[in-house]
């Protein structure tokens, strides 16, 4: 299965970790021999599991490298990339960073959105920030939608055009990250599967053209179908309020003339989104901060090249790290490359923030697949205030990447004992 498919269970489960239990459903729908082999001690044959095309490196708390094989062999990272992607929007953007979506009027009435990339703009979001302009706006013309901040034209290496969730389309205007989950009720009405999030028109209008059963979708990659739909949710809910929005829903862009009537900052962090990007793998999120990294350090809008541009500067002046490949921030794209050795040095510096891991037991790590790979990178706690850094890249070999890291893990229990 290719880890894009792991997006999708991110959103098909719950926002509950993000908002309470009315999200329930919705996030987890989404050897000793040869060059380049070193040991301090060697238990369950670590090495021998190693394949000439596969790649592992283990370093103690001091920085001293345990056992490696094939430290500087470039490989496909997958999702641990997305270490490297949250600890960039960290450096860049600041830990306490938080994503902005402004609200003007124009003189004619009209009410604009203009988005910054917020990847975690979720109905009950919506239906806040719906709330917070009720008292401000007595109605609206219409609502126009701009979502400028990033380029129209975006096309991230690794991901297709299909309406499934892990295929969804970035941009800078977004709305449950872009996607609509629904049903057909006893009489064939398409209605929505979550009460928090109603149906509009224009994701009525998709599903139809499409025919489409049930599930979880994405809207397409044209136009600004993506942006319309977070402005039909925020019309839906304006009103619900009792504000009346005469007109509909269309793509334009703010103006020197337009009034700024309300900003809504994320109740997230950027280090409490990075840690929602690796504790699902969410591709999305990962690569929204990607191209809002572009637009932070290049100037807007945001684009695949400036954002992998960042990255790249990131990876040779701050990490000193010459030979990396990056293709685009989540881990999907195959032309993404790095040795087990420049995944250390990225370790190292985000050991800080490890706690924005998975944990199971005393290893705090991120996985990575894809179809023939399997990766894990990530610390290991010994004995109090001893913790290790670890890297596997399995690119070719049929291994249990599990049982290889247990023989890691086994080893560093030894050495503590010893």
């Amino acid at each position: 299965m290719e880890e894009q498919r792991v997006v999708g269970c991110f959103l098909n489960n719950s926002y509950g970790r993000f908002f309470g239990p009315s999200l329930s459903v919705l996030i987890l729908v989404l050897c000793l021999s040869g060059a380049g082999v070193s040991q301090a001690r060697q238990p369950c044959s670590i090495l021998d599991r190693i394949s000439s095309k596969d790649a592992l490196v283990v370093a103690d708390p001091d920085g001293r490298i345990l056992y490696s094989k094939n430290e500087d062999k470039l490989c496909t990272p997958a999702s641990t990339l997305k270490i490297l992607t949250g600890l960039a929007a960290i450096h860049y953007l600041g830990a306490a960073y938080r994503f902005e979506t402004e609200f003007y009027v124009d003189d004619e009435q009209n009410l604009k959105v203009k988005g910054y990339g917020d990847p975690l703009l979720v109905s009950e979001v919506w239906r806040e920030i719906a709330g917070a302009l009720a008292p401000i706006i007595r109605g609206c013309k219409g609502v126009v939608v701009d979502d400028a901040y990033f380029s129209q034209d975006i096309d991230i290496p690794g991901v297709g055009s299909s309406t499934n969730p892990y295929d969804a389309p970035n941009g800078a205007l977004c709305a449950n990250f872009n996607t609509v989950s629904f049903e057909h009720n006893a009489s064939g009405k398409i209605v929505s599967a979550e009460s928090q999030t109603p149906i509009t028109p224009l994701a009525r209008e998709k599903i139809r053209s499409l025919g489409l059963r049930k599930g979880r979708h994405t809207f397409s990659h044209k136009g600004h179908e993506a942006s319309r739909y977070a402005g039909e949710l925020l019309f839906d809910f304006l009103t619900e309020t009792g504000r009346v929005c005469a007109g509909g829903v269309r793509a334009d862009t703010v103006h020197s003339g337009d009034r700024l009537i309300y900003t809504y900052r994320s109740i997230f962090t950027v280090e409490e989104a990075v840690g929602k990007m690796l504790e699902f793998s969410n591709n999305f999120i990962a690569n929204q901060l990607l191209l809002t990294l572009g637009a932070h350090v290049h100037g807007p809008p945001g684009t695949v090249a400036k954002g992998v541009a960042v990255l790249s500067d990131f990876v040779r002046h701050e990490l000193q790290l010459e030979d990396v490949e990056i293709a685009e921030g989540s881990g999907i794209s195959r032309q993404n490359r790095l040795s087990a050795l420049d995944m250390l040095a990225v370790l190292r510096r985000f050991a800080p923030y490890r706690a924005l891991l998975v944990r199971k037991g005393p290893v705090l790590c991120k996985t990575g697949t894809l179809n023939g790979v399997r990766t894990r990178a990530g610390y290991i706690e010994g004995k109090p205030g001893r913790l290790y850094a670890f890297v596997i890249f399995l690119n070719s070999s049929r291994r249990d990447i599990d049982s290889i890291l247990d023989c890691v893990k086994k080893g560093i229990d030894h050495g503590d004992d010893s």
